[in-house]
């Protein structure tokens, strides 16, 4: 047993990214449209009902995205997947765009509430139509997934031709942002990524099996449509509840996973605890980034991501490209 111990997480590296993590959100918190100094941080309305809630979303989000893609790499045993695969954001994108054309802005969670429903109905149909009796095909369920989101994409642009005038709202929307974040939010999105994030902790160990393939996944005693069926249903709920609430923020799922494998190595005990902290890092900055540049303006952090993100990424695979 000692020696599988040793691809566990490192408790001092958790500890550290941690840390890192709680320094990072006392730090953003500081910065944006309205720069505050320590002693005026808790008299100020801005930061506690504006602030305090953006930053803390980030984090989740970030952590949220991270991991499930993480989870889809291995469950799917393909590098290239991501968080999105399964239509969750054209879904989250076309019920995003439904609620701006009618007007819904200003409704409790109206543009948020039409974005959840509308994506989990496209994942649901994408389930539907790639399931055999209880059994789930992935390379079915990911064909599904990009037909579909191809069809939705293609009705969004319709949409906005015939509405320009709302045209600027639903890409912005479509590029990512937390500047409507509330506490509302937080208090929603924190339980979805806490106990999604737990169930795929718990699970970490058989998604290394799964990474074997079914077959061999099965011989080791991996219940394996059980346990397909548990994280996708758990993942799904948690992109759709983080892209209903703060838009499509891409790149974050595919390289955060990636350059943690890149640095800690392939075993899934690791990763998936390192991703979550990661990725909450790295969207609590882009988000620091994309309201601090421009300011008073500020940009799509969705954008932000991936300029950040690729080059890092496309670093750490010339840095490592012999171990390939």
């Amino acid at each position: 047993m000692k020696p599988a111990a040793t691809h566990r997480a490192n408790p001092w590296v958790l500890a550290g990214l941690s840390l890192l993590l709680l320094a990072a959100i006392a730090v953003c918190c500081l910065f944006g449209a309205v720069d505050f100094a320590w002693a005026d941080l808790w008299r100020s309305p801005i930061f506690l009902q504006l602030r305090l809630p953006r930053v803390l979303m980030s984090a989740l989000v970030g952590a949220v995205l991270s991991v499930c893609g993480a989870a889809y790499q291995s469950i799917f045993r393909n590098p290239l997947t991501d968080p999105y695969v399964l239509g969750v954001s054209s879904g989250a994108s076309l019920g995003a765009a439904v609620a701006i054309l009618l007007g819904l802005e200003a409704f409790f969670w109206g543009v948020g509430g039409f974005a959840l429903a509308s994506a989990l109905a496209t994942v649901l149909l994408i389930y539907k139509i790639a399931s055999i009796g209880n059994r789930m095909h992935t390379t079915t369920l990911l064909l599904t997934g990009v037909c579909l989101t191809l069809l939705i994409s293609a009705l969004i642009s319709f949409l906005m031709v015939l509405n320009q005038e709302k045209m600027d709202a639903i890409i912005f929307w479509t590029m990512g942002s937390f500047g409507s974040s509330s506490w509302t939010d937080v208090a929603i999105m924190a339980p979805v990524a806490l106990v999604g994030m737990g169930i795929v902790l718990f699970y970490s160990r058989d998604l290394n099996l799964l990474l074997a393939g079914s077959e061999a996944a099965r011989s080791m005693g991996v219940e394996v449509e059980r346990v397909k069926r548990t994280l996708l249903l758990t993942t799904t709920l948690m992109v759709a509840f983080a892209v209903s609430s703060c838009g499509v923020i891409g790149f974050v799922g595919l390289i955060v996973p990636h350059a943690v494998r890149l640095v800690a190595g392939p075993d899934n005990r690791r990763v998936v605890p390192y991703s979550i902290l990661c990725g909450a890092i790295f969207v609590l900055l882009s988000d620091t980034l994309a309201r601090t540049l421009l300011r008073p303006s500020e940009l799509p952090v969705g954008s932000l991501t991936s300029i950040v993100g690729a080059p890092l990424f496309i670093y750490l695979l010339y840095k490592n490209k012999k171990s390939f």
